[in-house]
């Protein structure tokens, strides 16, 4: 009898002890972290760690749901490492992981030299749980030229549909904006032990990192802001794009491949649009729909709007590089070759493919824009050659994914004393150098690096081997004296 209680009694504290352990593994906070081989997509392998970190889908909620931030943690190299770097991704929607195991695996790999390095699945991108995938697709007929308005109406209406799916799934979508990313950066650091962390972002990273620094200053070390998405700049301006247009018309006058042939590209872009609005064009290119349609060839046809939306899309980064080639070919009434098959995919993929995630859309919707900047975009649009393309659907989709707007506070200027590394490309549409300048002006203490002639994404980081030096050095905590690198001119494809 004695035996048996005192095994009841040990089953029972056993059982109680599970129970604890597994209620303090369903808490927000918990981490787990297993070793990992990290395989770039060169094939290089080198170890590191996989970390999960469960944190509040809304915080506001006390009985909001978990979810999961995945990270891939790299070691320091250092005999004395400094505070962890986190890498923020773009987008948004950009993985981190997906991004260190690419083209920067080696500016990742340089980067432990000052510290740890993680590679950070911001909430519902890459490895990071739950996913926020839509099954929709736009289905905008391949044999139509674009309709604003129409497409649009499908946006809303697949955007619509999508939500109410995750909603029956029991996601949160309201909780997926960057307030609540800048929180998971702070989550990270204190699962880490961490004092304080560095932060090393692009694009829509520097828009979250920014929202960090203004939330959580003291526990930020330093920053490193590329392509600047500052507070309310998430809907870029027209006049903007214009202004890079007028550059890379200046670059294609300089280029002797181009200039023969096309002695003004503005001009040549403005008389291929009005022949497009006329007499739309069908391009014979590979079904965009997929592997079930057996690779067979098929029309897509463009449009005006199709035509400036592409544009647009590619204007800040090295696909420019074929503008002039394609403006030319459609000039001439072409209607086959590479390049226009390259575009007739770009179009009829946005129409037959899969909307993607969720997760840009609500990000972008909840950042939003103030009314001033608002009536600034539309009066910029009428007189710019792109208009409005470059933010399409957006504002208009917002209200159909019924997403809060973070408001004006979310959007004002930050100002903050942490060091901070600015770095922009003179080519850069999407984030050009004048978004980093307004930004700096709340960072007493800060520098900007100015690369000429780069475009938005790798550029900003790989184009030369000093501005991994400039980062190091930053990082380090030594001046920052180099503050501009040159590149070679942008080289066109050259007109046959």
């Amino acid at each position: 009898m004695k035996r048996n209680g005192l095994a009841f009694w040990c089953a029972l504290i056993i059982c109680l002890m599970t129970g604890s352990i597994r209620a303090q593994q369903q808490q927000p906070g918990h981490l787990t972290i297993e070793p990992y081989v990290f395989k770039a997509s060169d094939g290089q392998e080198v170890e590191a760690e996989l970390g999960k970190l469960l944190a509040r889908e809304n915080r506001s909620r006390a009985d909001s749901r978990l979810i999961e931030l995945a990270f891939v943690r790299f070691k320091s190299t250092a005999a004395k490492p400094g505070p962890p770097i986190v890498y923020l991704a773009g987008g948004p929607g950009g993985s981190g992981i997906a991004t260190a195991r690419g083209s920067r695996f080696p500016l990742f790999m340089a980067m432990r030299e000052i510290g740890d390095v993680i590679a950070f699945d911001q909430r519902a991108t890459g490895m990071s749980r739950p996913s926020l995938t839509c099954r929709e697709s736009l289905d905008y007929p391949l044999d139509k030229p674009g309709e604003p308005n129409e497409i649009l109406r499908l946006y809303k209406e697949r955007a619509r549909s999508c939500a109410a799916a995750l909603k029956a799934q029991g996601i949160d979508l309201s909780a997926y904006n960057t307030n609540e990313s800048a929180d998971d950066l702070d989550d990270l650091r204190k699962a880490l032990g961490a004092e304080t962390i560095s932060l090393w972002s692009i694009s829509y990273g520097t828009h979250l990192a920014l929202a960090t620094i203004r939330r959580h200053e003291r526990n930020i070390h330093r920053v490193i802001l590329a392509g600047v998405e500052g507070p309310e700049a998430t809907l870029k301006l027209p006049s903007q794009i214009q202004q890079q247009l007028e550059k890379i018309n200046q670059l294609a006058k300089a280029d002797p491949g181009v200039s023969g042939k096309v002695p003004d590209l503005i001009e040549l872009m403005k008389s291929v649009f009005a022949q497009l609005d006329k007499h739309p064009i069908t391009i014979q290119t590979t079904d965009p729909r997929g592997n079930q349609q057996g690779g067979r060839k098929i029309g897509v046809t463009i449009g005006k709007f199709d035509l400036q939306r592409i544009t647009a899309s590619v204007i800040g980064n090295n696909e420019v590089r074929q503008l002039p080639v394609i403006y030319y070919a459609l000039s001439k009434g072409e209607t086959s070759g590479l390049m226009l098959s390259i575009l007739a995919q770009q179009v009829g993929r946005e129409r037959a493919g899969s909307l993607g995630s969720a997760m840009p859309v609500a990000m972008d919707c909840a950042s939003g824009v103030s009314p001033r900047r608002l009536r600034r975009i539309e009066n910029e649009t009428k007189q710019t050659l792109l208009g409005a393309t470059i933010d399409y659907p957006f504002p208009d989709v917002c209200a159909a994914v019924g997403v809060a707007d973070l408001g004006e506070a979310f959007r004002s200027p930050v100002k903050a004393k942490t060091p901070a590394l600015f770095i922009s490309g003179t080519l850069d549409a999407r984030t050009p150098v004048s978004n980093a300048e307004d930004a700096r002006k709340g960072f007493p203490n800060s520098a900007h690096l100015i690369i000429d002639g780069a475009v938005h994404s790798d550029p900003l980081f790989l184009s030369s081997p000093q501005i991994k030096d400039v980062m190091l050095e930053f990082l380090k905590g030594q001046p920052v004296l180099t503050t501009s690198v040159k590149l070679q001119p942008l080289k066109f494809a050259p007109i046959q």
